[in-house]
């Protein structure tokens, strides 16, 4: 039975560690974060007015990328182009852009026709516009997945096997491999510290350099997972989203095996 244990939380990065499991489901799970949990973005976009220096289609295309919060209670993810148009308010939302020069325009500037769907980061420039210059649009976003454009996908996951340090105490072996090792694995001391090195990702750095000294084991039923949120969503709601799509096409697999 798999199982799950939270190590760390700050901001939009969560890091987890998976037990009792195999390479094949941790890189399943880590793809379905990637491609497969839905976040809301801007597809469509109407434009009335643009005497910016962009081009309409070099407009869009910056709309498209800004990441936008998303509320998976309100919204759900269409099944087709068709189910759009026939559920408008449970698949999309409109944001407006009118705005004249001079001045830069901040993705702040968008006005979302739902609070709780608006940019991730406001400070992001669209435009610089110029004296009498003029933007005006109509923006459609709706829920997507990652594999079908980057724009709807939630933020960057990776993992590695779960790793144990044998260190060695032995001080003759330390001065004379000091050197070899990234400097932020000492401690006030001087000494090796293995939290530092699990803390700081320094598994990899130390390595291989002198096993006598500092040997790393991995555990290939045990993996620890690194989740960076673009912040459409929290790293909670990413990983708690995947797994329930995961045993959804578990259940799917099983239905047509059976």
């Amino acid at each position: 039975m798999v199982s799950f244990e939270k190590l760390s939380l700050k901001g939009n990065k969560m890091t987890f560690l998976l037990k009792k499991t195999s390479p094949a489901y941790s890189n399943a799970l880590r793809r379905i974060m990637l491609t497969e949990v839905p976040v809301m973005a801007i597809e469509d976009v109407e434009i009335k007015k643009n005497s910016s220096a962009l081009y309409d289609e070099v407009l869009s295309h910056r709309l498209g990328l800004i990441p936008l919060t998303t509320d998976l209670k309100s919204y759900e993810l269409p099944k087709s182009p068709e189910d759009i148009e026939e559920r408008k308010a449970k698949c999309t939302l409109t944001l407006t852009l009118k705005e004249k020069g001079p001045k830069t325009v901040y993705a702040s500037d968008l006005k979302t026709s739902d609070p709780k769907v608006k940019p991730v980061f406001p400070k992001t420039p669209i435009v610089i516009l110029l004296k009498n210059q003029e933007v005006e649009l109509l923006a459609v976003a709706v829920m997507g997945k990652g594999k079908d454009h980057a724009k709807w996908s939630p933020g960057h996951i990776w993992y590695t096997y779960k790793p144990t340090l044998k260190i060695s105490k032995n001080k003759e072996l330390l001065e004379k491999n000091r050197e070899n090792y990234p400097p932020e694995i000492y401690n006030k001391k001087g000494e090796i510290d293995e939290k530092a090195i699990l803390e700081k990702n320094l598994v990899d750095a130390v390595s291989h350099v002198c096993e006598d000294l500092i040997k790393v084991e991995h555990d290939d039923t045990e993996f620890v997972f690194q989740v960076e949120s673009w912040g459409q969503l929290s790293c909670s709601e990413i990983v708690l989203k995947s797994f329930e799509v995961f045993n959804e096409k578990l259940d799917e697999l099983n239905a047509l095996v059976k």
